[in-house]
């Protein structure tokens, strides 16, 4: 553990391998294991029916563990309790799970219906050395996509890596590219709880200034919107560091350059911000995207003058806490502060980035800030550790998962507690659909979901 001083701001640094002040596990970390990650983004993409060549209870406790915490959601016609799988138990381990993969793909392809399959094996095939290749290479007729995704390989986050990385090395080939095109990435399906609003909410921003935004995930064409990411002109990446793997082998391996943004844009500062750069790399008519910027900035400022007494007499300019994922934590930030005027109290971020990506995380989280008030940030996936973190602290919000809920209650003024806003992952007492806080109509969502707790007469 290392902790430092930048400027006035105090930043805790946890090593990634969980191995810090004599601990040797993490309490309840915001994420599942690889095999989740990959088996999340399989049933993102419609039409795609995701194999697990796993133990018998993988797929049955990702359903718990992966998709309800993302917002109280099922796995879809194909995932949960209808995900295909191999079932692997003690003597598999033995004699190995070749020929009950083989009995799976055959049995799978003549009962269920799609696109292609996704053949995704976890630790048991990994450690005991299945050869899934020569497996997968008896069904020639089959559209199979091979991914290595053992859960100790890391968190939900590196399956989503994988699984993007076994797409592009697997089944996409050069293609004529497409103007105003872009491909979007560094959005976890299900690890970000609003994965699917926020998805669409780019899609339709894009929309607004001429671009086609290829999102996979979500999509009714799912698969076939796989193929055609090498046709597209950019790679828009929503992240300090989610899918900025696949952006760097798509920019190898189809000469898509890439743009990079900390999170989805909040609120109108972040996307009008958001739109102007994207207009300016793809040299899209100027007078489009600031049309566009000046309609929405004066409906979304209108609309938020309606939340002024609320905000401004109620809550004036109040610390807040959050405890999200890097992408959550970036965007909800600079909302409250440069929006709302509130102040940053305590940040916790708890994806357990890699440290390569720390300093870009603490520079997206502090350098856009227009306050003289700066956060402490800490690294933290430990959940018993986060909640301590927020004791004995002058906050008035908190904005982080459902994890968190209850100690709000202990925090603040006596029986009176801190209005608790579940933004982030894992979310078991929110259901989430459609909702998001991307872009101009986003901030006003974030505005209504966290001002509800306390508002009433004046």
């Amino acid at each position: 553990m290392s902790i430092k001083e930048n400027g006035n701001i105090k930043i805790i640094n946890k090593s990634q391998n969980a191995d810090f002040a004599g601990k040797t596990s993490i309490e309840a970390p915001k994420y599942s294991c690889a095999l989740a990650g990959a088996y999340g983004s399989a049933l993102g993409v419609y039409g795609l029916v995701p194999l697990l060549h796993a133990g018998l209870g993988c797929g049955l406790g990702q359903l718990f563990g992966q998709f309800y915490a993302g917002g109280q959601n099922a796995g879809g016609p194909v995932g949960g309790t209808s995900t295909p799988t191999s079932g692997l138990v003690e003597e598999h381990v033995i004699f190995g799970g070749e020929e009950k993969l083989k009995k799976l793909i055959q049995a799978s392809s003549e009962v269920m219906e799609g696109d292609a399959f996704a053949v995704i094996s976890g630790c048991i095939p990994s450690l005991i050395g299945d050869d899934v290749e020569a497996v997968i290479r008896e069904f020639p007729d089959i559209p199979i996509i091979n991914i290595n995704a053992a859960g100790f390989n890391g968190s939900s986050y590196e399956g989503y890596e994988l699984f993007l990385e076994a797409i592009i090395d697997q089944i996409l080939t050069v293609q004529p590219k497409k103007k105003g095109l872009v491909n979007i990435l560094g959005i976890v399906p299900f690890q970000h709880i609003f994965w699917k609003g926020e998805l669409n909410a780019v899609k339709k921003l894009l929309e607004s200034i001429g671009l086609e935004a290829n999102i996979i995930f979500t999509e009714f064409e799912g698969f076939e919107k796989l193929k055609e990411l090498p046709a597209a002109e950019y790679n828009l990446v929503l992240s300090t560091w989610n899918g900025h793997r696949a952006a760097k082998k798509l920019e190898e391996k189809f000469d898509i350059p890439s743009i990079v943004f900390p999170s989805v844009p909040v609120g109108p500062k972040q996307t009008s911000k958001f739109l102007r750069i994207i207009g300016k790399k793809l040299n899209l008519p100027k007078d489009v995207v600031e049309g566009v910027i000046k309609n929405e900035e004066r409906r979304t400022y209108r609309l938020i003058e309606y939340s002024g007494d609320m905000l401004l007499v109620a809550r004036p300019h109040c610390y807040f806490a959050v405890v999200a994922d890097s992408n959550t934590a970036i965007n909800v930030t600079n909302f409250m502060v440069n929006e709302l005027g509130y102040l940053p109290d305590i940040i916790q971020l708890s994806d357990n980035p890699p440290e390569e990506y720390r300093e870009s995380i603490i520079k997206a989280l502090t350098e856009d800030l227009e306050s003289t008030f700066s956060p402490e940030i800490i690294f933290e996936p430990d959940s018993y550790e986060a909640r301590e973190n927020l004791r004995n602290r002058s906050f008035l919000f908190l904005f982080a998962s459902s994890l968190e809920a209850h100690i709000a209650s202990e925090l603040g003024a006596p029986n009176v507690g801190v209005p608790h806003t579940t933004v982030s992952f894992p979310s078991y007492n929110r259901v989430v659909l459609n909702e998001n806080y991307v872009g101009y109509d986003g901030g006003l969502t974030l505005i209504e979901d966290f001002t509800s707790h306390f508002a009433g007469p004046l």
